[in-house]
């Protein structure tokens, strides 16, 4: 499909403001995935549906029809083809760096793998390995990561962040990492080295975490 298209987006400020500006950023980062994730569908000539979008104050009990993973941000409700964002929290409370910007695109990113029958392939694998279960869920993490990358690297002149912001975003990213135990989404080393591959690239193609070595999704 190409490298996405360079696009323009608005990221209001989310210092101040509350639940109603927090809502405010994220619908607007939304709009500007759908427009720049639907354009290039189209030029690609493949079908594209945008994904329904819930918010909450805060977390609450169950939401599409499953409990609220208590170690989420933000998450995709693969079921229901849903974006579900709690509008309070450290990761968008009072903060002005990119780490909002990044973990909306990360969760479009799993749309985009639904859409593209990432995700039905993702669970047959699960399926026949099982034994696999904790690696192939890194792949499709790690995925995410890089197409979130290729997002804001199609963005990022529009954005008007110098340098230290995007270095800020590394470190966020870093510090989200499993460095022990239960590892689902990477050591943080190696969810900024698939980020800044998306970043980089600007290519989904970029994005193949399924033919990668073990050592690179560690």
């Amino acid at each position: 499909m190409g490298r996405l298209s360079p696009g323009s987006c608005h990221e209001p400020p989310l210092v101040t403001g509350g639940i109603p500006r927090a809502k405010e950023y994220l619908e607007a980062v939304v709009a500007c995935m759908n427009r720049s994730w639907g354009g290039h569908f189209s030029r690609a000539r493949e079908a594209f549906a945008k994904p329904a979008v819930r918010f909450y104050d805060e977390p609450v009990g169950t939401v599409c029809g499953v409990p609220w993973p208590s170690d989420a941000a933000a998450f995709y409700c693969t079921n229901r083809r849903t974006l579900v964002f709690p509008l309070s929290g450290g990761w968008i409370e009072n903060r002005t760096d990119l780490y909002p910007f990044k973990v909306a695109a990360h969760e479009y990113g799993h749309h985009l793998q639904s859409l593209t029958g990432v995700r039905r392939r993702y669970e047959a694998r699960l399926r026949s390995q099982p034994s696999r279960q904790n690696e192939l869920g890194r792949r499709y993490e790690l995925q995410a990561d890089c197409l979130s990358g290729v997002f804001l690297g199609s963005v990022r002149g529009s954005l008007g962040r110098g340098e230290r912001d995007w270095d800020a975003l590394l470190d966020a990213v870093r510090g989200s990492g499993d460095e022990g135990g239960y590892r689902s989404h990477g050591k943080g080393a190696t969810r900024v080295a698939w980020l800044k591959r998306g970043l980089q690239s600007r290519s989904p193609a970029a994005c193949d975490t399924w033919s990668a070595p073990a050592s690179q999704v560690a």
